[in-house]
């Protein structure tokens, strides 16, 4: 087997393996909650078109990233990576970084990031809320504050995948 396919069925090995782990904890938590009918997803309320700006902008990720649930060994930093002009609207870029610094590793072999977009409307009134997107590196699947439901298992996932590769690959 070649290391491509090596590091690929690695890849998919880890996938299934937090797929499975996520669906064991979601029933474990469904039983636990014994009639509670839905999760409650964290959100905030956003500003307004007329009224953002970048500090503002990385201020409101900041407590939208405090509704989530993750244990306080995570440590994160954010930062503003770029304004970009389309035609209807402007994207603002910005990135989260996540480590689990300790004190025999301060500073980790890897990080996990998150990427959100904030997105200004050209068209719309600007009295009307941004609208905000976020993915996770190594993920194409876009989330909206409100819509779905944040998992630590998926910065987990990012950081093994990555240690995996490095001790795959030498230099």
């Amino acid at each position: 087997m070649d290391l491509f396919t090596q590091l690929l069925t690695k890849q998919a090995e880890i996938i299934i393996k937090g797929v499975l782990e996520d669906a064991k904890r979601y029933l474990e938590e469904l039983l636990r909650r014994e009639g509670e009918s839905s999760f409650e997803i964290g959100n905030i309320q956003w500003i307004t078109s007329k009224d953002f700006t970048v500090a503002i902008g990385a201020k409101q990720i900041e407590e939208y990233i405090s509704t989530w649930e993750f244990s306080n060994c995570w440590l994160h930093c954010l930062d503003y990576l770029k304004e970009e002009e389309l035609e209807y609207h402007i994207h603002h870029h910005y990135r989260v970084r996540w480590s689990i610094p300790t004190r025999r590793k301060p500073i980790p072999r890897a990080t996990a990031c998150t990427y959100f977009i904030i997105e200004i409307s050209k068209v719309k009134p600007p009295i009307f809320p941004v609208e905000v997107y976020f993915f996770f590196e190594s993920n194409r699947l876009l989330h909206r504050p409100g819509q779905s439901r944040f998992r630590e298992k998926w910065l987990k996932d990012i950081i093994e995948s990555k240690i995996l590769l490095m001790e795959k690959v030498t230099f």
